[in-house]
């Protein structure tokens, strides 16, 4: 799985509000509901938000740097995608590194799909991880521009 091919262009979005991590989650599971294999009559706002705030309750999902993956895997869900969003004031979120949060990546993955979940999951931290990377998705323009970003070919640069 490419993580290029988790981010569809409706499914990013700069400069989100948010106050908390539930207006957070409703926000992102709003997005995410607009985005193809997730929007449908089986899976709704409520359920991604649920889900969401379910995993959560495990433990943060704020990786440090500013990111967060909250993830969750649903039913009705058609392959694994991820929801990006730049928020428009970084957040509160308990990150490990008690940063606030400013770069939001949704996971969803089909309820069966624990394998693909767990590689999309080590993809995205993997991508994010990049300071280079996180510094030009702050400074991105627009959405347009953050998808670039998010789906550019990095096998290109690789040698």
């Amino acid at each position: 799985m490419n993580v290029e091919k988790l981010f569809a262009q409706k499914c990013v979005a700069q400069n989100l509000h948010a106050a908390s991590k539930k207006q957070l989650f409703q926000e992102m599971a709003e997005l995410a509901s607009k985005c193809e294999d997730v929007s449908g009559e089986t899976v709704n706002v409520r359920d991604i938000v649920a889900a969401v705030a379910e995993r959560e309750r495990l433990g943060s999902t704020g990786v440090g740097y500013g990111v967060a993956i909250p993830h969750a895997r649903l039913e009705g869900i058609g392959k694994v995608r991820a929801i990006f969003a730049r928020l428009e004031t970084p957040l509160e979120y308990d990150s490990i590194d008690d940063r606030p949060v400013d770069l939001v990546v949704l996971l969803l993955a089909p309820a069966n799909a624990s394998s693909l979940h767990l590689k999309a999951l080590a993809q995205v931290s993997r991508l994010l991880r990049r300071e280079d990377l996180r510094d030009r998705l702050r400074s991105a323009p627009n959405s347009e521009a953050l998808h670039l970003l998010l789906t550019e070919d990095r096998t290109i640069n690789a040698a």
